[in-house]
């Protein structure tokens, strides 16, 4: 395989790696608005979830209940 071949054949290789990401169409506005929305509540969502898996331990603690059963 000559010099010249091989740089063609990796030149065909990036272009078809790279074909996506150059006919990509750029966003409306109103698809960067959704992405952000969605990004958003996936963060908030996240967020949540964590708070209240922190929770959780302390309002389940028998210490904490007011009504406890007596032991017998």
């Amino acid at each position: 395989m000559t010099r010249n071949e091989a740089n063609s054949r990796h030149r065909r290789e990036a272009d078809k790696a790279f074909k996506a990401i150059n006919n990509a169409k750029p966003m409306t506005d109103y698809a960067k608005a959704e992405q952000s929305f969605r990004e958003n509540r996936e963060r908030l969502k996240a967020e949540r979830l964590a708070r209240e898996a922190a929770a959780k331990p302390l309002r389940d603690s028998p210490a904490l209940s007011k009504h406890r059963p007596k032991a017998s």
